[in-house]
Formats: C-alpha cells, sequence, structure tokens
C-alpha cells in the first residue's frame, strides 16, 4: 500500500506540475500578445539571433516543443525559411534547460531569518496569494493574465515539493538504491530519459522527476547523466507528432529538433564516455543535487548549439537530402521566391522597388490564372488532392496580396515623381482585383466539392451549356492575363465587350435553367448550385474589366496626369459591339454544335 501511495503521490506532483507550467506559460503567451511571433518570424535574419530569439522565447513560455511546433507552423505556412527555424531550434534547446534552474527554487529550505523567508513553501505561497488577487480583483485581461501567470507557477512549485516529499521515503530504501544503480549503464539511462520524455511530453517534467528523484541522496552523477542525455531525444516525439500533415519544410523542421538532439546525445556519450574509460573520473559516483542536475542539462544544451552553430547550413543541405522535394513541392519553392525579391533593402530607390513589385505582381497574375483554370476543371473532373490544390494555391495568392500590398505602401512613403505614385496606385488596384478572381476561383472549387459531396448531377443540356461558358470564362481571363502581363492594349480593348458578352451568356444559362427547373428537369438544389457557378463567373469577369482598365489607364503616356485623373481608353460603339457579337457567335450555347470537353493541362509548370 506504502508504494500505491508513493505512486499516486509522485503522478499527482506530475499532474500539478505540467498544468502549473501550462497555466504559466499561456499566461506569459497571453499578456506578449502576438509579439513572441512577430519576433520569431521577424528578427531571425541571422543565425544568431534566431538562437538568442528561440532561447528567449522558450525561456518565456517553458516549453522548447512549444517554441518548436510554432516555428513549423510559420515554415509550413511560407513566413519563415529552414535555415531561420533551424537555428530557433538549437535556441530552444538551450532555453529550455531555464526550467531546470527555477526549480532549484522548490528546494530553497530554511529555519529561521531571512531563509525562512526564503523558502520554496514562501514563495509559493506569496506567488498564489498575488496570483489569486489578481484574477479576483482585476478586470483587466493584462492582470488577469498576470495572475496567471503566477498561479501556474505556485502550481509548479507546488508539484515539485509533492514530488520530493512523494520520493524522500526511498533515499533509506535499499531496493531503490540498487534499482536507481541499474541505470547507471549508459544505454539504459539513456532509454529511460527517452522513454520517461515521450510519455510525459514534457523536457522540463522529466528534468523535475530527476531532481526531485535527487533529494534521495541515491543519484549518481553515473546515473543522472546519460537520463540527462536522454531527456532531449525523447521531447522531440511532440515536435515529431505535429509535423503530420505538414508540408515538407515543417517536415524538416521537425526533423531538425530530433537530429540537434541525437547528434548531442551521440557527441556526449561516445566522447564523454570514451574520456572517462582512460581518465576514470572520479565524479563519476559523486552524489548529484537538483543544482548540479540544472547545471548539466544546461551545459549540454548550450554545448551542443556551440558545435552545430558552424554547420547549421551543411544541417540544411542534410535535411533536403533526407526529405526529397516532389515536383509538387518544387512548385511550391517556385512560387515563394517571388516574394525574396520584396527587397526592403530597396526601398529609399523607387524606380528599382517598383521594378521588383512589378515582377512579383506579374507572378501573383500567373498563379492566378493557372488557378481558375484548375477551378474550372473540377466542374467536369472533380478530385480531392486537386481541389486541396485550389484551396492551397489560393492561399498563395492571398500571401501575394498581403506581402506585395505591404511593400508598395512602404514604397509609396518614399520621395517619388507622379509616375511612380500613378505606378504605385495602378499596382494596388491589379493587386487587389486579382486576389478577388483568386477568391472567386475558390469559391467555384467550394461548390464542385459540394457537388461532389451532395452527389449533384446536371442534366445533358445544363452540362452542354455550362461547357461552353467555362471555355469562355478561361478565354476571357487569359486575355486578361496576357493584355496585363504584356502591357497590350489591342488585347485589354477587347475584355471590356467579350466579359459584358460573358455576363449574357450567364443570363441565358440562368433563364433556360429556370426554364429546366419549371418543367421537372431539375431539382431546386441543382439550381442553386448551378447558379451560384454561373454568378461567379460573372464576378471574376467584371475582376478582367478592371485589371484591363488598368492596362487602358497605363499606356497614357504623359507623366504629368495625376492618378485620379486617369480616363481609360474606351471603344466606339461600333467597335464595342462587334467585339460583343464575335464573342458570342464564338461562344453560341444556343448552337447544337458538339464542342469538346473544357479541362486544361495542369502539368507542372
Amino acid at each position: 500500500m506504502q508504494i500505491i501511495s508513493m505512486i499516486l503521490s509522485l503522478l499527482c506532483g506530475v499532474a500539478l506540475f505540467l498544468f502549473g507550467m501550462s497555466l504559466m506559460g499561456d499566461g506569459l503567451k497571453s499578456v506578449a500578445g502576438n509579439k513572441l511571433e512577430t519576433f520569431l518570424y521577424r528578427m531571425t535574419n541571422t543565425p544568431v539571433k534566431g538562437i538568442l530569439l528561440g532561447t528567449g522565447v522558450t525561456s518565456v513560455i517553458q516549453s522548447s516543443s512549444a517554441t518548436t511546433v510554432m516555428v513549423i507552423g510559420f515554415v509550413n505556412s511560407g513566413l519563415m525559411k529552414l535555415v531561420q527555424a533551424i537555428a530557433i531550434t538549437l535556441g530552444a534547446n538551450i532555453g529550455t534547460s531555464i526550467t531546470g534552474w527555477i526549480l532549484c527554487l522548490s528546494y530553497i529550505e530554511g529555519s529561521a531569518g531571512i531563509a525562512k523567508l526564503l523558502s520554496s513553501s514562501t514563495i509559493s505561497a506569496v506567488a498564489a496569494i498575488a496570483g489569486i488577487l489578481c484574477r479576483m480583483l482585476s478586470k483587466r485581461s493584462v492582470y488577469r493574465n498576470l495572475g496567471n501567470i503566477l498561479m501556474g507557477f505556485a502550481v509548479l512549485m507546488v508539484g515539485m515539493q509533492t514530488m520530493s516529499a512523494a520520493v524522500s521515503p526511498l533515499k533509506d530504501s535499499a531496493a531503490f538504491t540498487n534499482t536507481i544503480t541499474m541505470f547507471s549503464n549508459p544505454f539504459l539511462g539513456i532509454l529511460l530519459g527517452i522513454v520517461m520524455t515521450a510519455i510525459l511530453q514534457s523536457a522540463s517534467a522529466s528534468i523535475g522527476i530527476v531532481q526531485a528523484l535527487s533529494v534521495t541522496g541515491a543519484l549518481t552523477f553515473a546515473t543522472a547523466f546519460p537520463v540527462i542525455l536522454g531527456i532531449g531525444v525523447g521531447a522531440a516525439c511532440p515536435v515529431m507528432l505535429s509535423a503530420i500533415g505538414a508540408n515538407k519544410n515543417g517536415v524538416r523542421t521537425a526533423l531538425a529538433y530530433l537530429l540537434e538532439n541525437v547528434f548531442g546525445m551521440v557527441l556526449w556519450g561516445v566522447g564523454f564516455y570514451a574520456l572517462n574509460a582512460i581518465f576514470s573520473f572520479s565524479f563519476m559516483n559523486m552524489t548529484v543535487s537538483p543544482v548540479l542536475i540544472a547545471l548539466v542539462n544546461s551545459a549540454v544544451r548550450i554545448m551542443n548549439a556551440v558545435l552545430l552553430f558552424p554547420f547549421i547550413k551543411a544541417m540544411e543541405k542534410l535535411l533536403m537530402l533526407l526529405v526529397k522535394d516532389s515536383a509538387e513541392d518544387l512548385e511550391d519553392i517556385a512560387d515563394n521566391a517571388d516574394f525574396d525579391l520584396l527587397e526592403e533593402r530597396l526601398l529609399n530607390l523607387p524606380a528599382l522597388a517598383l521594378g521588383q513589385a512589378e515582377r512579383v505582381v506579374d507572378g501573383m497574375s500567373r498563379k492566378v490564372r493557372k488557378n481558375v483554370g484548375r477551378a474550372l476543371n473540377l466542374i467536369h473532373e472533380f478530385s480531392q488532392s486537386k481541389y486541396d490544390k485550389v484551396q492551397r494555391k489560393e492561399d498563395l495568392i492571398d500571401k501575394y496580396e498581403s506581402k506585395t500590398g505591404e511593400y508598395l505602401i512602404q514604397v509609396s512613403k518614399q520621395q517619388m515623381d507622379s509616375r511612380q505614385t500613378r505606378k504605385v496606385t495602378m499596382l494596388l488596384r491589379v493587386v487587389g482585383d486579382l486576389e478577388r478572381i483568386g477568391d472567386y476561383a475558390s469559391n467555384i472549387a467550394r461548390v464542385t466539392n459540394e457537388i461532389n459531396d451532395q452527389n449533384i448531377s446536371f442534366s445533358e443540356d445544363a452540362r452542354r451549356d455550362l461547357n461552353v461558358v467555362i471555355e469562355a470564362e478561361r478565354d476571357l481571363v487569359n486575355s486578361t492575363i496576357t493584355a496585363y502581363q504584356e502591357q497590350d492594349m489591342q488585347t485589354a480593348m477587347r475584355i471590356k465587350p467579350s466579359a459584358a458578352a460573358l455576363s449574357y451568356l450567364c443570363e441565358i444559362l440562368k433563364a433556360r435553367h429556370i426554364g429546366r427547373l419549371s418543367r421537372g428537369e431539375c431539382s431546386l438544389t441543382q439550381g442553386t448550385v448551378y447558379t451560384e457557378l454561373l454568378n461567379s463567373f460573372e464576378r471574376i469577369a467584371s475582376h478582367c474589366v478592371a485589371v484591363s482598365g488598368v492596362v487602358r489607364r497605363e499606356t497614357q503616356a504623359s507623366a504629368d496626369i495625376h492618378v485620379h485623373a486617369l480616363k481609360a481608353q474606351e471603344l466606339s460603339q461600333q467597335q464595342y459591339q462587334q467585339i460583343y457579337d464575335e464573342f458570342l457567335a464564338k461562344y453560341d450555347v444556343l448552337s447544337s454544335e458538339e464542342r469538346p470537353l473544357s479541362v486544361e493541362d495542369e502539368a507542372v509548370q
């Protein structure tokens, strides 16, 4: 019964410790808001900064796993490069050792005077009282979060005291001493550290348990050291789990965290024990204290970072070899390469900065054209993987709008002439319209997903009509993007009447579909999704007109015309009507002529 009671008390202490650490970390993150994340992906332009920030952030949130999981999210979303992530994970390994030093406070004891005031029970009590007062008496969230930090610290300290109290009877147990001696074997000690940390999902908790066991007086350096080495590797377990579903760079980041700790374990395991075999270190059988455990843990992690620091680039190459890119991944890499053109150092040179921004917008236009094609293909040939790709590329298009828009706003704050000012405004307009076209392409994909989920099928007439308009939509979008990329005035002038003709085609299709509904040939559900597709086609057409309008304005030669005074060049009524009629004749939905299924090649470009 005594053993069961001891185990339950130990587990209770572990539970309190983990809860306190979680509460304290969540409180710190809430107080900081998004500042930690902002620091993490904006202030890591050098490996040294990355290591320092990884150390600092992990010291604050008390979890290297949480920091690394956060970094995986940034890498996965393209906000951070792999080489930056490697530096941060090295720092995170150092930062997590700070917890061991904090836990040393729980072993401060005294019987009178200052020693009594600084005892762990006093520190815990003061933190708990201050924390609960902040939570109960304050209505401001910042003070309530501060209360969570203090309460979390108090619970963490109580958890450590509970663990220490639970195992203190073992110091007089010969059986326990003999069992602990088994783990002085390096392989068994490392295995214990890995398994224990993988189960607890926390390196800090594992170090806390080792520190608690050290108060029994039965833990020697020979036993504690291999366990500490294994704890680092075991901490990679939750990180590897978090990489499930991430892209290749996210997986590489998780693997980097694991490799760093495996490298440290192998280096210290081989190097230290080889030296011990030669020199027979006298301190191996020395009884360790909580402070010595914290010191050894910090020394191991700091030395790992120091030794690996010169090889960060080599680690990146190794990870690229271990996790190879597929054709899709290479496409994603090419997609994100455009953002490197938005160089902040060119901001004080508006002409060069605008040239770079134009190249990025050209890249965005290509992505939009391709994604519209993918979305239209889904109407005829739906697959979940192709649908997911459309949504993934839509996220990329949103990223283009965000990054390019921010860059252009920064450029607009510089001293510019009227032509450059006009260029900034025009680019911002194009970026906005391209992003909206991307949104409607995503909506088309969403409707096709709904059609697939609900097993909706259209009549033969509806499919034939839809096929004609899909082909017309492709033609319009392709012409618009070509006109913009090549600044082709002749093609741009054709967009407005062609878009009007396409909108008229959509209205014809809606009227024909209403006729089928009234005759009972189609259901209301079919009518709803059919109409939603046509509405998206019309919205895309209207934004194509807006993009062509930029081309029609931009070609005006005078640099002195203010942007708001620009008038888009227009066709004569006769020219407009001619192009309108030509488009309707080319895509005649009333014709009985059979057309091939409108499906565009989706080969990776």
